[in-house]
């Protein structure tokens, strides 16, 4: 579990994050919700600690980041895994040298030990035959895809997507969310995700923050964001007209 404890950040002046508090469970998809500029992807990037807090502390199963030396945070950041928004592949690097880049920089396997667990990474995000490509040779969702397989590598137990969808196509997009949802479940990982999405809430938010200028306003699951009386949420969520076509036909049942 991930825990946000009074949390500020501020840049030149300017809180960007106001006192936000939180709980990130393991096993589930914890979104993190809101418009751009409102502050998720900062908080990501405290969470992670590529950024440091202002005022505040972040727990890891109950380790205060805060009171860490650094040998302790190299270990914390040992068990993370990060998708970035544009999946941040190294383009001169193979598909398969990309996964093995993390388990090169923090393990002493050995190169067959390595490219065991790539393969077995590359087949579970459902990448055959494409070891050898370079990230230009393959689809944007391949791209994701393959990030994510390196994201796991290292077993991490707190995984971190920064906008996984963008830039896809929506059939491409579910394929992505699905991706995420199940590797979350099935490796008990503590998985947070920034998204716009509305389809990607709706799917698989098991855990939903929304955020507005800096403040956590709600939180909850994709079954009470229709019902949220809070008006900011209300006006992102429904933004979209698909949203307001669902919302239209559970108010009919």
């Amino acid at each position: 579990m991930i825990e946000v404890r009074n949390v500020y950040k501020e840049f030149s002046g300017h809180y960007v994050l106001n006192d936000i508090c939180a709980e990130f469970e393991p096993g589930k998809t914890n979104l993190t919700i809101g418009q751009s500029g409102s502050g998720k992807t900062v908080l990501l990037k405290c969470i992670a600690g590529l950024h440091s807090v202002s005022k505040g502390d972040i727990f890891y199963n109950g380790r205060s980041f805060s009171v860490m030396n650094e040998k302790q945070r190299k270990e914390i950041r040992k068990e993370m895994g990060m998708v970035f928004q544009g999946g941040a592949l190294f383009d001169s690097n193979t598909v398969e040298e990309n996964v093995m880049f993390p388990l090169e920089m923090f393990t002493n396997m050995s190169f067959e030990e390595r490219r065991e667990r790539a393969n077995y990474c590359l087949k579970r995000v459902n990448i055959v035959n494409a070891n050898k490509k370079f990230p230009s040779e393959i689809s944007g969702g391949m791209q994701k895809r393959v990030a994510i397989a390196r994201a796991i590598a290292l077993n991490p137990k707190y995984l971190y997507c920064d906008e996984p969808n963008s830039g896809l196509d929506p059939v491409t997009s579910i394929v992505i969310d699905n991706l995420i949802h199940d590797i979350t479940i099935e490796y008990n990982i503590t998985t947070i995700v920034n998204t716009h999405d509305m389809n990607s809430v709706m799917e698989i938010g098991d855990n939903i923050i929304f955020i507005y200028k800096g403040r956590k306003r709600w939180q909850g699951n994709s079954e009470g964001i229709f019902d949220s009386g809070v008006e900011e949420l209300d006006n992102f969520v429904f933004a979209s007209s698909r949203m307001k076509q669902i919302r239209n036909l559970q108010n009919r049942k």
